[in-house]
């Protein structure tokens, strides 16, 4: 089992940005593809970014060129650099990870790809 704690959510006003961070409690370097996923009310929960254990990594459209995920493999940890952030950015945030990543390069931002899930960190972009 593999237990993930996001944090660094918050509230911030358009154009700011934010750091988000998934603590994995095992090692997911070799052996985990991970990713990002976001859940507005009302929506189905998204695929923001995604990363493979080669280091390849996938963006949805909305949020290419100003989101950036990144893993430290020392610390176990999972990052979301989120810049330009926009009101329609607003969203509880959760960190998945999948043991083993066949097929990824089809399903990667699925969300049924996925078989951890944390508990999710809530970002609030006001305009």
């Amino acid at each position: 089992q593999v237990q993930l704690v996001e944090s660094g959510g918050g509230s911030v006003q358009s154009g700011g940005s934010l750091r988000l961070s998934c603590a994995a409690s095992v090692y997911t370097g070799s052996s985990y593809c991970m990713g990002w996923f976001r859940q507005a009310p009302g929506k189905e929960r998204e695929g923001v970014a995604v990363i493979h254990i080669d280091g390849s990594t996938a963006y949805a459209d909305s949020v290419k060129g100003r989101f950036t995920i990144s893993q430290d493999n020392a610390e176990n940890t999972l990052y979301l650099q989120m810049n330009s952030l926009k009101p329609e950015d607003t969203a509880m945030y959760y960190c998945a990870a999948r043991a083993g990543c066949a097929a990824w390069w089809w399903s990667r931002l699925h969300r049924s790809f996925y078989n951890y899930w944390g508990q999710g960190t809530q970002v609030t972009v006001s305009s």
